[in-house]
């Protein structure tokens, strides 16, 4: 549940990517952030939006492929943990994440919000990270025995 849960939300949030106003809603968090503002250097708003959009849909497309190929999951969930790691940086270089009328820290502005669930997607991402592995340990591990038993 959790898995397909987590590829509900990155293949929504990634298709929203491709739109305007989901481009304009995230370019004050990209340009505020020392480690990705220099990226509207090289892209332009909508580009770099649609770009995200392709990271998190193939990250989806990724971890949903863990019944038939979990080694191919394990990227799919490293590529959401990256992306969610990037996201949360953003509570630190945001203004306005905590709301200064309600007297800052720990008052979460509607940006704060909506980054803090981010944290929670982290979670779920590490979890899908240790399920794929397990089920590719386990596949090694019933493939050597096929080979084993079949000499």
């Amino acid at each position: 549940m959790a898995r397909y849960g987590l590829v509900i939300v990155l293949v929504w949030y990634g298709g929203l990517k491709f739109m305007d106003y989901e481009a304009q809603g995230i370019a004050p968090l990209v340009s505020e952030s020392q480690f990705m503002s220099w990226l509207y250097n090289i892209f332009s708003v909508y580009a770099f939006s649609a770009l995200l959009g392709v990271f998190e849909i193939t990250a989806a497309v990724l971890l949903a492929a863990k019944p038939w190929w979990p080694k191919v999951s394990i990227f799919g969930s490293l590529l959401a943990m990256a992306l969610f790691v990037a996201t949360i940086s953003f509570m630190v270089t945001t203004p306005g994440v905590f709301d200064a009328a309600q007297g800052g820290f720990p008052a979460l502005s509607l940006e704060g919000g909506f980054l803090m669930k981010d944290i929670a997607l982290l979670g779920f991402s590490a979890w899908t990270l240790a399920d794929a592995l397990r089920a590719t340990r386990s596949s090694l591990a019933g493939s050597s025995q096929l080979h084993a038993t079949s000499r």
